[in-house]
Order: C-alpha cells, then sequence, then structure tokens
C-alpha cells in the first residue's frame, strides 16, 4: 500500500487506499480476483503508474486466497510479529547495555524459544491451531479427489 501511495498525488490517496481495501474485503477467492480485476482498471484511467504496479504485484498480492477464508484476516496481521518484537525489545531494555554481541544474540535467541515453546503447549489458543491448519490439507485433498473432465 505505501509503495504505491508513494506514486499517488496527496489528493487522492484515501480514495486510492479505500479502493484497494475493497479487494481484501471480499467473501471468497473468486470475488477477491474479481474485485482486483475492477480497481486495477478503474484506477488504471488516472493512474496508470498505479495499475501497473497493482498488475505486477497480484500473485504476491492474493496469494492469501490460496487458503481458507477463515485464515485470512490472521495471515494479513501483524500482530504476533509485533508482540514478539515489543517482547525482544522490553527484555533488551532491562539489560541496557550487552558486553558483546554475542550476548545480544542470546538473549534475543532465549526469547524466541521461550515464545515457541510458549506456542507449542497452548493449542487452544495458537494463532493458528492445528484444526484450523488441516482445513488447508484437506482443501488439498479434495482438489486432488476433484476427477478432471477431459474432452476429446
Amino acid at each position: 500500500m505505501r509503495n504505491v501511495l508513494a506514486v499517488v498525488p496527496k489528493g487522492n490517496q484515501e480514495m486510492v487506499a479505500a479502493a484497494i481495501r475493497t479487494i481484501f474485503a471480499q467473501p471468497d477467492a473468486e470475488h477477491v480476483h474479481d474485485q482486483f480485476e475492477v480497481i486495477a482498471t478503474m484506477l488504471g484511467r488516472q493512474l496508470p503508474k498505479v495499475e501497473q504496479m497493482l498488475r505486477e504485484a497480484r500473485d504476491d498480492l492474493l496469494a492469501f486466497t490460496g487458503f481458507p477464508a477463515a485464515h485470512w484476516k490472521k495471515i494479513w496481521s501483524t500482530d504476533p510479529l509485533e508482540r514478539l518484537n515489543k517482547e525482544v525489545k522490553r527484555r533488551t531494555d532491562v539489560v541496557g547495555v550487552f558486553p558483546n554481541p554475542a550476548a545480544l544474540l542470546r538473549l534475543a535467541g532465549a526469547v524466541l524459544v521461550e515464545a515457541h515453546d510458549e506456542w507449542q503447549v497452548t493449542a487452544d489458543r495458537r494463532y493458528l491451531s492445528e484444526r484450523s491448519m488441516a482445513l488447508i490439507t484437506e482443501n488439498k485433498t479434495q482438489e486432488v479427489a476433484k476427477p478432471e473432465l477431459m474432452t476429446v
């Protein structure tokens, strides 16, 4: 979004951002892809560079549609990463000055190991639970099980 808004005149930034957000507000993958086409074409009339940027980033922007819709908001969110970074910062601020870079690395590594262990133990509070992750393999199994109709 920042890259796109950097090439948009200030007066149009709010409108462009709102239009792009509508892509991600769709209920299913088909509608997301359709909305992407609509928005890219619409913005391309006034801002061809924005359309070009969107089309070049299409695969990356719409990669989330390959996952179950229940995972979408969690894929978009950076909350867990921000929370983890905040914990590393809190712990390093307590120490203040480290004798060498290796000491900082050990502390940060210990915080990460602790977070990993906590995530492993709290199955009911996992960000993406095993049950929800099973949806991915279930969807792939169903896709493979569907026989393709061949035309001769």
